[in-house]
């Protein structure tokens, strides 16, 4: 069942190792990744949720339910794997980012659903502990391959200006193949359960899903919270154009208030226009439509759920600035090149993307573990643990300065990343039915975007004005994200109601 996440993840890995690296060789200036990385969390936002509710509502006898979703996905996020290296200009690279990160969320919001539809509750902790062992697998795979053909096989990791270099090129195709065969092998060789036998197994279970009975929020609910919101969103819109205007306010001194912030504007406005949509559905009587279904899922999430989308949204707000300011921080910090057409940048940022495969390779490990050490302590716990081990590796690549010693951050990195994509999902699947699992994984994982969709607007602003530019200082954010999430962890009640 899990296998094909072995190349969704190699797919995952070479887009965040190489994509900052990417953008730079094509022009891109370091104060421009975080929106230029803008379009993977926006995709995740719009696609998941999608793509949960039509795998709930899809059933054939031969295709079964998610698997033609992790099919379709993994067709087109080869092509944009292929295309990448390829961009012959900033713009198509982020297009291609765009197309890449899509397919790839196609592919795996199902898979998670997956593990949920086929396991009862006792046994989702270790399905989903298989999930991050192949994830961390396959990371360490891609994470490898540039390093691997510049050290072992010769290939040039350096190219003239504004071209990639060919390691870079034959990482992606491998990666791409590898990719397509590893979820073709879970779609070919793996069964699913009907929707009569799921309803059977979840009565026979007695376990109380809470979920079932949805909440439903009237129309004047929506129109007065969707104006709320608008309104926040026209509110910051204007802040940051007064603030970047010809009448700035002298009270901001020197702070830089970059065009990023208008996507967080965006962001508050949208939810304001989804509810104000759902709003005026719900007064015609329109309830019928995937739409309100999706909507009215969101508001209705168990308490549990709830919960867990704290602890989500500081867990991601933290690995975004790792995958966006991760090379730039360290081919700046430890090999003193920002340069991205410099021999030691390229050395700089092919050793970091080693570094990756070590940390996903302990993840990998970790999540072995995992199996063991949760039947001794319960999952909440053990989450908020392993947290605070990552927080401690996010200090220590600011604190060790020689480059061959960074292999000690990725210890406690490599053990949160492990327990971020198995934990929080194990106790998800706990208190949600089986015909809304798509849906609400799709809709736990907005909790994943959102965090994303901030990063990228507030990291650079961040970075920026309180470490002078210094995309090192990144990590620090990301320390003190991992702590608030593990402080959230502790509060989450499983199976709570």
């Amino acid at each position: 069942m899990s296998f094909g996440f072995l190349g969704i993840q190699i797919g995952f890995e070479l887009q965040n190792g190489n994509v900052s690296r990417i953008f730079q060789t094509l022009g891109a200036d370091v104060g421009e990744l975080a929106i230029l990385w803008i379009a993977a969390p926006m995709t995740g936002l719009i696609v998941q949720p999608i793509i949960g509710h039509l795998s709930d509502k899809t059933w054939s006898p031969r295709f079964g339910r998610r698997r033609p979703y992790f099919l379709i996905g993994a067709l087109l996020a080869t092509f944009a794997l292929f295309v990448m290296p390829n961009a012959p200009a900033l713009w198509v690279a982020a297009g291609m980012l765009w197309i890449m990160d899509a397919s790839l969320n196609i592919t795996m919001e199902p898979f998670r659903a997956f593990v949920g539809d086929n396991l009862p509750d006792h046994q989702r902790t270790r399905g989903y502990a298989m999930q991050s062992f192949f994830i961390g697998t396959g990371a360490v795979m891609a994470g490898a391959l540039p390093w691997v053909m510049t050290n072992w096989l010769g290939l040039s990791n350096t190219a003239p200006e504004g071209m990639i270099p060919e390691t870079v090129h034959w990482s992606f195709y491998i990666g791409g193949a590898a990719l397509l065969a590893a979820v073709a092998w879970t779609v070919f060789t793996t069964r699913e359960y009907s929707p009569q036998e799921m309803a059977g197994f979840e009565a026979a279970s007695g376990e109380e899903k809470v979920a079932r009975a949805t909440i439903q929020r009237s129309a004047g609910q929506f129109l007065s919270g969707g104006t709320v919101w608008m309104i926040a969103g026209i509110a910051v819109a204007a802040l940051v154009a007064v603030a970047r205007g010809d009448s700035r306010p002298a009270f901001l001194g020197t702070i830089e208030v970059a065009k990023d912030l208008y996507v967080l504007a965006a962001l508050l406005g949208g939810f304001g226009v989804i509810q104000l949509a759902a709003g005026m559905l719900r007064g015609q009587g329109r309830n019928d439509s995937g739409f309100m279904e999706v909507v009215n899922d969101l508001f209705a999430m168990p308490r549990t759920m709830r919960q867990l989308a704290v602890v989500q949204f500081f867990s991601w707000f933290a690995m975004f600035a790792l995958w966006i300011y991760g090379t730039p921080g360290v081919t700046e910090y430890h090999f003193g090149a920002s340069d991205a057409a410099s021999s030691a940048y390229q050395d700089g940022a092919d050793w970091w993307s080693l570094m990756g495969s070590v940390r996903n390779g302990l993840a990998a490990a970790a999540a072995l573990g995992f199996v063991v050490v949760a039947a001794k302590i319960d999952r909440t716990r053990l989450h908020a643990i392993n947290l605070m081990l990552g927080a401690a590796g996010f200090a220590a690549v600011l604190l060790i300065r020689d480059p061959a010693l960074l292999w000690i951050p990725q210890i406690g990195l490599g053990i949160a990343w492990a327990s971020i994509v198995s934990l929080p999902y194990a106790i998800l699947a706990g208190c949600v039915p089986s015909e809304k699992m798509g849906i609400y994984m799709g809709v736990f994982n907005v909790f994943i975007v959102v965090p994303q969709l901030l990063a990228a607007t507030l990291l650079g602003f961040l970075v920026t004005n309180l470490f002078g530019g210094e995309p090192i200082y990144a990590m620090v954010i990301a320390a003190v994200s991992f702590v608030l999430a593990a402080g959230a962890t502790l509060l989450v009640k499983e199976h709570a109601a």
